[in-house]
C-alpha cells in the first residue's frame, strides 16, 4: 500500500537532525521525547532503513537520513510557500522570514529596513541572527534560514543574489596618530603602523589578510577585540589603529576624539548582496521583503567618504 509522509513527523525528523538530542528536539517542539521517538521509528519503518545514529556524541542523520533531511525541508518549505500565497488572497503578505546577516550588515541600515517593512507587514514574523559570511551561505543553501545578507566575496555559486547596500572601509586613528595627517591612504603604508583585530576569524580580517600578503606585507596585530564598538574604544585609549567600515565608525568618532581615513584602494568599498535560494523556492513574505530592502537601498542617497575632521 503507497504511505504518504506525514509532515509533523517530517518536522520533528528535522527538529532532532538539528539539535542531536531527541530531549532537546522534544523541548524545542513542546511535545514528550517518546512521541518522537514513535514517529522517527514510523519513518525508519516506512523507508525501510535507518535513519538516524544514535552515539555518545548524540544523533547524528545517516546517509539517508541526510536524504531525507534535505527533502524534508524542501517539503515543509513548499507547504508554508503554498499556505502563504493562498492565504495572500484573502489577508495579505504573512508568514516567517528567517535572515543572518554579517555584523556590519546588523551594525549599519538593515534594523532600520526591516522596521519599516514590518509597519506595512504586520501579519510578517521576521527572526533576524548574526552569523559570519560563510555560516550565513551554508544556512541558504542548506534550506535552514530564508535570506542572508552578506559580503560579496564569499562563494554564492548555485544561489541567487540581489545588490543591497555598500559601505567603504577606513583607517580609524586618534588625531595625534601619523596617520590622521592624511586625508586618505592606500592599504599598503597602513601596515607600517600596529592595527587592532578585530573580529579575529571573520571575511574582513582574511581579506585584510590577503592583501597584505599580495604586497608582501604582513598585519601587525597588537589587541583583539570582538566588535566595532570595542575597537574604536581601544583606538582612542592609545592602543593602535583599526581598520572599520566608515559608515559604523562615525557614529562614535567625534564622541571619542577620533579621525577616519578612507582607505584609497579599489577593494576597500564593500558590496553587500541578499542571497537565497531560487526566488521559486522562497516564501511570499521573503520575497516581499527582499523587494522592500531594494527599494530602501535605492531611496538612500549617496554619501561621499569623508574624514571626520580636517587634516592635523
Amino acid at each position: 500500500m503507497h504511505r504518504h509522509f506525514d509532515p509533523v513527523s517530517l518536522r520533528l525528523f528535522i527538529a532532532v537532525c538539528e539539535e542531536g538530542n531527541i530531549a532537546l528536539a522534544a523541548e524545542r517542539e513542546a511535545i514528550v521525547p517518546s512521541a518522537i521517538s514513535k514517529r522517527v521509528a514510523a519513518l525508519e519503518d516506512h523507508v525501510g532503513t535507518l535513519l538516524l545514529n544514535r552515539g555518545r556524541r548524540g544523533i547524528e542523520p545517516t546517509a539517508a537520513g541526510e536524504v531525507l533531511l534535505r527533502q524534508a525541508r524542501e517539503i515543509l518549505s513548499m507547504m508554508e510557500r503554498t499556505h502563504a500565497e493562498l492565504s495572500a488572497f484573502k489577508d495579505g503578505v504573512h508568514g516567517s522570514v528567517r535572515i543572518l546577516a554579517s555584523l556590519s550588515v546588523l551594525a549599519e541600515a538593515l534594523p532600520d529596513d526591516i522596521a519599516r517593512f514590518l509597519i506595512r507587514n504586520t501579519s510578517v514574523r521576521i527572526t533576524l541572527e548574526e552569523k559570519i559570511s560563510a555560516e550565513i551561505v551554508r544556512s541558504v543553501r542548506e534550506g535552514r534560514a530564508d535570506l542572508g545578507i552578506c559580503w560579496n566575496a564569499g562563494n554564492l555559486i548555485d544561489l541567487d543574489q540581489v545588490a543591497y547596500r555598500s559601505d567603504h572601509l577606513c583607517v580609524v586613528a586618534r588625531t595625534d596618530h601619523p596617520i590622521a595627517q592624511h586625508a586618505e591612504i592606500p592599504f599598503a603604508e597602513v601596515l607600517d603602523h600596529e592595527m587592532i583585530n578585530v573580529q579575529p576569524g571573520s571575511i574582513m580580517q582574511l581579506m585584510l589578510q590577503r592583501h597584505a600578503a599580495i604586497i608582501g606585507k604582513r598585519l601587525s596585530f597588537g589587541n583583539e577585540v570582538a566588535n566595532f564598538d570595542s575597537a574604536s574604544r581601544v583606538v582612542a585609549a592609545g592602543l593602535g589603529i583599526a581598520i572599520l567600515p566608515f559608515e559604523i565608525a562615525s557614529a562614535q568618532a567625534s564622541a571619542l576624539g577620533l579621525r577616519l581615513v578612507p582607505l584609497a584602494d579599489e577593494w576597500a568599498t564593500r558590496r553587500f548582496v541578499i542571497v537565497s535560494r531560487p526566488a521559486t523556492a522562497i516564501s511570499v513574505a521573503a520575497r516581499a521583503l527582499v523587494s522592500h530592502l531594494i527599494e530602501c537601498a535605492r531611496e538612500e542617497p549617496a554619501q561621499p567618504v569623508l574624514a571626520t575632521s580636517d587634516p592635523v
